[in-house]
């Protein structure tokens, strides 16, 4: 009676193993990987001429009340504002936002005079520092007319002034009005001052990708290797190289912190 049973047994778990291997396996529910809960916040897109509805306005076209003098950050900064435009005014120095960001996407756009002259570096330079730790300090996007102007790879528009080469020359003829948008990634430091993490670019030159996520050396320096020394939160910086080059249309969208005034 009990070899019956135990054959019984074994001949019904060889079929119901056989049943359970011939059975399709469940189709797993779409909806245990649907998120719900986190939905991200609306943000209005903006278009050529308006900013997204959450970015910071650094010129709107009327005033730079976002901006000051980089050597003075007491006093407003002096470049000159007509219909819509902002231009150097070579000479009077570089100039700085008021406010201090640390992560953030900014878009600006920037024309080298048709009349503009020179060659190599001495044609419709300025530069747009990302994060400023001096007078003549940061980490620098080279604006420069490259259309038609060769000078040092590292050192031509849409650079990392003497770090990173464009991975292309997205250049518009001088006279044309261009685009940098970029995401900065600003490096962070521990309290003693060592780095933790360095800064990262990304960067479009007209529409095209220049810098893909680069991991920045440093400060941009003109002589030298890069290094870094800890700062904190820093304000935007446009320079003063000795050209009239114009902006327009300049806006920012902290990513990380607060765009906080000093």
């Amino acid at each position: 009676m009990i070899a019956k049973t135990v054959v019984a047994l074994i001949g019904f778990s060889t079929v119901f193993s056989a049943t359970a291997q011939d059975r399709p396996p469940s189709q797993p529910d779409p909806g245990d990987t649907e998120v719900w809960a986190a939905e991200p916040r609306r943000v209005v897109p903006g278009s050529s001429a308006i900013a997204p509805s959450d970015a910071i306005v650094l010129f709107g076209g009327q005033d730079l009340r976002e901006w000051v003098s980089t050597t003075a950050p007491d006093k407003p900064a002096s470049w000159i504002v007509t219909d819509g435009v902002f231009t150097v005014r070579p000479g009077s120095g570089n100039i700085q936002t008021r406010r201090l960001f640390t992560d953030y996407q900014i878009h600006l756009e920037w024309r080298v005079s048709p009349s503009a002259t020179g060659s190599g570096q001495g044609k419709g330079n300025s530069g747009l520092f990302l994060a400023s730790t001096g007078i003549d300090s940061g980490y620098e996007i080279q604006i420069l007319d490259c259309a038609n102007n060769r000078t040092y790879a590292n050192g031509q528009a849409a650079s990392i002034y003497k770090q990173h080469i464009p991975l292309v020359n997205a250049c518009s003829a001088a006279g044309e009005w261009q685009t940098y948008d970029v995401v900065w990634t600003a490096p962070r430091f521990a309290a003693d001052g060592t780095l933790l993490s360095p800064a990262r670019v990304t960067a479009l030159h007209n529409g095209v990708l220049v810098q893909n996520h680069v991991e920045v050396q440093g400060e941009s320096v003109y002589a030298g290797k890069p290094s870094y020394r800890k700062h904190g939160p820093a304000p935007i910086k446009l320079q003063d190289h000795g050209d009239a080059v114009s902006f327009r249309n300049v806006w920012v969208r902290p990513l990380s912190g607060t765009a906080s005034l000093p």
